[in-house]
């Protein structure tokens, strides 16, 4: 190691310091252990362009551990990206650039939100698992255009977590050789050592996973750090996963404690690390001496990244196959084309659920659209979501586009996230939706950073029937519904989830949830291009104020459908509204939303097999729902349904009580 990269990894560690000291919290202990771990990645490995931080062929890297952010920041800002001393001067106030823990579309140079933990292993096998499909897809005799690596840093506390052991599963088998994990062990967490509850040996469980696995001994030894890092990269057939062992809080006064987690370090023992370290500059200045060195690094980096492009536009001249192959993963323009070929069906007369609806949707889009990847965990059979046109992602196969994620919920929603922000694959995941409980914390972090990921959740009520409530969505729906940027799509037959599949796919910044039915469902004439808007007319009242509004979505809008019917047959002008998605309808105008819904008219319906949150805004306090606030039962489906309620009878004698007490 020479002098001027010990002198730049320890003004990393002055200047992480001294921005949590600054705003006054913030998390100095990793960036203190770790800054020779980052510094090593970074100045002798991490292939990347500051200045075109999209660059497809860059590697990626992942704090995973986000709350050592400052760590990163210092980081980014050595290394040339778009973030000033001021940035980090501002590190955790409102507006800045440098928020408490990194944040995707945020930050330049951050590639995925981190923070809660463990979440970034399961980010990084999806970055890995794209990268690994695009190399095998784009990559022929002529050239290779994708070639790069997803580096993880992680600490104990994200070891800890069950989505990570879950991802780094999966990896193994999969055979991720270009994934390789950083092992930031301190031993330290929040509550103390980590002997009071994490004393598994990591190494051996990573072995057995069918991980390759590397120690450095010394955190401070960039030399063996580097060793490890080279190493890592000549296992081909495996992910890789390097232990290295570091001093929380290094060279400060907390140096081991746990207090140097979370806490700024106080101004004393901020001159006690400057001292440890023999730090001469001003607070947040970097010596000319690290300026000097980190410009020939980059310079070198620019010309690996000269060459990546002089090779692209040759190929691309030369009309290469891969080229095209590689534009067609990333082009807008294709899915669109897609998803606009297939029609609406009318006259349709057997019943079929929705899932089914949607499979046959999947397999029409597939053939025309190679940037789709996803699959199940485990229930492709029942979810209808394999691509029956597409091989199985794996080791012998790496162009393959479904993927068998096995039993393990909540990494494939993380893994989706990494499938999206590495780009050129469009993702989808399918399970039952009750078990969309196991997949909440990543489906809300692809809300937070706008992520287009497709969610296929099938056995969307009561209507599961015999396997009981231990497999009945009930809260499910609210739940979705509830989260901020995030489109929930509950289609009543084909031609809504048909629409469901163009919004899906055609999204740019959304995560999109499909909610489909077990059971047959009727197929409608009038359903089709209405749903866009979340909820629209169906059946239209006679008069120009309609005597009662019937509100339904999924399953059982068949049953308002029939309902209004029989209520026109009593006298009763009744208007029957779909609303497949309240998060649609809630962004249309109020002019439209009048239109539909018109205040004027306050003897409303809802009727949905899910719980009755969220719904009286549109019942009116007038109007009546008929929900299931409470757990299902086991026993057949139309059983379940005429207990809890729902049925055309049950839905009439409600409206006629209703209109009778206004």
């Amino acid at each position: 190691m020479h002098q001027s990269e010990q002198v730049a990894i320890n003004s990393l560690r002055v200047i992480s310091a001294e921005a949590v000291e600054k705003a006054k919290s913030g998390h100095p202990g990793l960036p203190l252990g770790a800054a020779p771990i980052v510094y090593t990645l970074f100045a002798r490995h991490l292939k990347f362009n500051p200045k075109d931080p999209e660059w497809i062929d860059r590697d990626r890297f992942v704090l995973s551990a986000g709350h050592g952010s400052a760590l990163l920041y210092a980081t980014l800002h050595l290394f040339g990206y778009d973030i000033s001393m001021d940035d980090i001067q501002s590190f955790r106030q409102v507006g800045s650039k440098t928020p408490g823990h990194p944040e995707y579309r945020h930050t330049p140079g951050v590639e995925i939100t981190t923070g809660p933990l463990g979440q970034g292993i399961a980010n990084g096998v999806g970055m890995a698992i794209a990268e690994t499909r695009l190399a095998a897809v784009v990559n022929d005799d002529q050239g290779e255009l994708i070639d790069h690596y997803t580096y993880v840093l992680c600490g104990d506390g994200c070891l800890m977590e069950g989505v990570a052991s879950e991802a780094a599963s999966l990896a193994g088998t999969l055979q991720l050789g270009k994934l390789i994990l950083l092992y930031d062990s301190n031993h330290i967490t929040i509550e103390g050592d980590t002997s009071i509850a994490f004393t598994e040996n990591v190494a051996k469980r990573f072995d057995a996973y069918g991980w390759d696995v590397g120690t450095v001994e010394d955190g401070n030894d960039i030399d063996a750090i580097d060793a490890a890092i080279c190493a890592a990269k000549k296992q081909t057939g495996k992910p890789s996963i390097i232990i290295v062992k570091t001093e929380i809080g290094f060279a400060s006064p907390k140096q081991g404690m746990a207090s140097a987690h979370g806490e700024p370090l106080g101004p004393v023992n901020i001159d006690i690390l400057r001292k440890n370290l023999n730090c001469q500059e001003p607070s947040f200045a970097v010596p000319a001496e690290v300026c000097q060195l980190v410009e020939a690094i980059l310079a070198k980096k620019s010309d690996n990244y000269k060459a990546w492009q002089k090779k692209h536009q040759e190929l691309k001249k030369a009309g290469a196959p891969g080229i095209g192959r590689l534009e067609t993963l990333y082009s807008k323009e294709n899915v669109i084309s897609a998803i606009m070929d297939l029609s609406f069906k009318k006259g349709v007369e057997k019943p079929v659920a929705t899932r089914i609806s949607s499979g046959e949707i999947l397999n029409s889009i597939s053939p025309k659209l190679p940037s789709l990847m996803g699959g199940s965990a485990d229930l492709g059979p029942s979810n209808k979501s394999t691509m029956n046109d597409r091989t199985y992602f794996s080791p012998l196969d790496p162009a393959g586009s479904n993927i068998h994620y096995g039993v393990r919920e909540h990494a494939m929603a993380a893994i989706a996230n990494g499938l999206s922000v590495h780009g050129g694959v469009i993702p989808f995941v399918s399970t039952f939706l009750v078990f969309a409980d196991y997949m909440k914390p990543s489906l809300r972090l692809a809300a937070l950073m706008r992520l287009p990921v497709i969610y296929v959740f099938t056995h969307d009520s009561i209507g599961v029937g015999e396997d009981g409530p231990t497999h009945q969505p009930i809260e499910h729906l609210a739940m979705l519904r509830s989260l901020p940027n995030f489109a929930e799509f509950r289609p009543a037959d084909y031609n809504e989830s048909l629409v469901g599949w163009r919004l899906a796919l055609t999204s740019t910044s959304t995560p999109f949830a499909l909610v489909l039915s077990r059971q047959n469902l009727k197929q409608f004439d009038e359903t089709g291009s209405g749903a866009i808007h979340g909820g629209y007319i169906l059946v239209d009242s006679e008069k120009p104020s309609p005597d009662i509004i019937l509100i339904g979505t999924g399953s059982e809008l068949e049953l308002v459908y029939e309902a209004g019917k029989k209520l026109k047959n009593m006298g009763i002008d009744a208007r029957v509204v779909s609303m497949p998605s309240q998060s649609l309808f809630a962004i249309q105008t109020d002019e439209y939303k009048e239109s539909v819904l018109p205040s004027s008219v306050t003897a409303r319906i809802v009727v949905e097999a899910a719980n009755s949150y969220g719904w009286h805004q549109y019942a009116t306090p007038k109007g009546k729902i008929i929900a299931i606030d409470s757990f299902g039962e086991s026993g057949p489906a139309g059983s379940l349904f005429k207990k809890f309620g729902f049925t055309v009878e049950n839905i009439v004698g409600t409206a006629m009580q209703l209109i009778r007490s206004l």
